[in-house]
C-alpha cells in the first residue's frame, strides 16, 4: 500500500520515518519532494578507456551551487534529505515529470530498501541538445512511500548504508567481483 500525505506525515511524527531537513510544502498527497542538494560527481577518465567493474573506480566530486549538465553527459548527485526508513517501508525514487521534458533523466535503481539510511544518490542524465543548469536546493524527483505486508527480516545494511553526499558505485565490493579478481571464495 502506497502511504497518502496523512501517513506519511503519521509515520514522521511518530518517528518510524525521518526525511530530514523537511520544509512545508514537501509532502505531496503521495509522496516527498526531494530537492538536489550541493554534491556532484562524475567518473574520471581512465588512461585505457575502460571502467572495470572489478576494481574501485575514481570519481571527481565538486560541491557547487550551480551545475552545468551537458547535453549527453551523466553526473551524480545528491539530495538534500537525508533519510531513515523503517523495516515495514520501502521507497520508489521518481523523477520529476517537468524535468524530463526538458530531458533530464533521473537514471538511478528507482528503489529504496527497508532500514535503509542515509542520503539518496541520484544518477543523471542530460538528453537534450543544450545545456541544463542544476541548482542545489531545487526539487529534482520525490520519494514514494509503500508499506509492506511484514517487516524485512534481513532489512538493509550493505555498502551504501548512511552514504552522504554524491556516492559513486562501489559494485567493486560485489561477491562476484571478489571472485574475477581472485581475492574471493567461491559458493557452490
Amino acid at each position: 500500500m502506497i502511504l497518502s500525505d496523512g501517513g506519511i506525515q503519521k509515520r514522521l511524527r511518530e518517528g518510524s520515518l525521518v526525511v530530514s531537513p523537511l520544509e512545508k510544502g514537501q509532502i505531496q498527497p503521495a509522496s516527498v519532494d526531494i530537492r538536489l542538494g550541493r554534491t556532484f560527481s562524475v567518473v574520471e577518465d581512465s588512461p585505457a578507456g575502460i571502467v572495470d567493474l572489478s576494481h574501485r573506480i575514481a570519481y571527481k566530486t565538486v560541491e557547487a551551487e550551480r551545475y552545468l549538465l551537458l547535453p549527453g553527459h551523466f553526473v551524480l548527485a545528491t539530495t538534500v534529505e537525508y533519510v531513515e526508513l523503517p523495516d515495514d517501508l520501502t521507497a520508489f525514487v521518481e523523477g520529476r515529470s517537468s524535468l524530463g521534458r526538458m530531458g533530464l533523466f533521473i537514471q538511478n535503481a528507482g528503489w529504496v530498501d527497508p532500514g535503509f539510511c542515509g542520503e539518496i544518490t541520484l544518477e543523471l542524465f542530460n538528453a537534450n541538445r543544450c545545456a541544463i543548469e542544476l541548482t542545489a536546493g531545487r526539487r529534482i524527483g520525490q520519494l514514494v512511500f509503500a508499506e509492506m505486508d511484514a517487516p524485512a527480516r534481513t532489512p538493509y545494511g550493505g555498502k551504501y548504508q548512511g552514504q552522504r553526499g554524491a556516492t559513486g558505485s562501489r559494485v567493486y565490493e560485489d561477491e562476484e567481483a571478489a571472485k574475477n579478481t581472485g581475492e574471493g571464495s567461491q559458493t557452490v
